[in-house]
């Protein structure tokens, strides 16, 4: 397992000689950006979260026009919409579902109004799992939808919790795509007085769900689902030493991960969004191939400028690569699903 790290690192170092010598390439060179962490806010949705207090100020004045106006000045050709973070379900099931069938009625209706623009995915009522049952079969039968949007954990259990079985059987079935968003945990809110919880919490709670994702052995049990973790993996590829120690040296994981942690999650896709510097770059390319790295801005929470010209100027990837990073991985994960972007 070490021997697949230091052959990462060496490849890192290979990679690094190219980049000194290639040019990078501008945004005006790029037309055909695929941005899989692309957010939308329905009028119920907004509505909701402002009768709770919860509404962030990056959606005053936002609309699917102003949406495109800003992927046309930074090369995105196409977004995938999805609802972020804290979701749809309040407490409320019932009212969930009726959330979550505006949020993506919304969602198809802005994909028709801007032909070949927009994707989505589906969003979801969790933890209610017979409405999200259905709700996976109108959104991905009906609206043609291209996958799913999950949060990393909802109230009290991470994805990994036999409680999500029967939606992972699903989405297994169905040979989804699925789009994780991190969320604040239950247990973890306002942990630090003066720091929000978006700055650790969501990084950690990515952490927690591939984690507990890969030790329940679902990667393996659920072959099928394509998954993309937002921000990079968050904290994983920080700790990875103390996730493949533990997979190698337990033994209650030695059998049920034979080949390991670290094969695991390159199983998974990793989008750049928030984490477009040269720290964060170059801990996921140590440990991911490129081919599982997906251009992912979270707009409008940051500027596509900040995830582009980040991406650019981090040090990390060659010219050729970041044309691939662009889209060519997005491309080639959807196709694998039938879909065309």
């Amino acid at each position: 397992m070490m021997n697949d790290l230091n052959r990462a690192a060496f490849l890192g170092a290979a990679a690094a000689s190219i980049i000194a010598t290639e040019p990078l390439m501008t945004s005006a060179q790029s037309r055909n950006r695929v941005d899989v962490h692309h957010h939308y806010a329905s009028p119920e949705w907004e509505t909701t979260l402002r009768a709770k207090n919860l509404l962030a100020p990056v959606w005053k004045g936002w609309t699917p026009d102003r949406a495109i106006e800003v992927m046309d000045r930074n090369g995105v050709r196409k977004s995938m919409l999805s609802v972020t973070t804290p979701g749809i379900w309040f407490g409320d099931d019932a009212a969930a579902r009726v959330l979550a069938r505006s949020c993506n009625d919304y969602a198809a209706q802005m994909i028709a109004d801007h032909h070949d623009r927009f994707g989505m995915f589906v969003a979801l009522p969790l933890p209610d799992i017979a409405g999200s049952l259905r709700e996976i079969a109108y959104g991905m039968d009906t609206l043609k939808a291209d996958g799913v949007g999950l949060l990393t954990s909802y109230t009290d259990k991470w994805l990994g919790d036999p409680y999500f079985s029967p939606i992972f059987d699903e989405l297994n079935n169905r040979r989804a795509i699925v789009f994780v968003h991190p969320t604040t945990a239950k247990c973890c809110t306002g942990v630090l007085s003066g720091v929000p919880d978006s700055a650790i919490e969501y990084g950690t709670d990515t952490t927690r769900a591939i984690s507990q994702l890969i030790f329940s052995g679902w990667t393996i049990r659920y072959p099928n689902i394509r998954m993309i973790f937002s921000h990079g993996g968050g904290t994983m590829p920080f700790l990875i030493d103390r996730f493949v120690h533990l997979a190698d040296r337990d033994p209650r994981y030695q059998k049920l991960l034979p080949n390991g942690f670290l094969p695991e999650a390159r199983k998974y896709y990793y989008d750049t969004a928030q984490v477009s510097n040269a720290a964060a770059m170059s801990a996921l390319m140590k440990l991911i191939p490129l081919s599982h790295v997906l251009f992912g801005t979270d707009y409008p929470y940051l500027s596509i400028e900040e995830n582009v010209d980040g991406l650019k100027q981090c040090g990390v990837f060659a010219a050729r690569d970041l044309a691939t990073l662009d889209s060519r991985n997005a491309s080639d994960l959807f196709a694998s699903a039938g879909m065309r972007l």
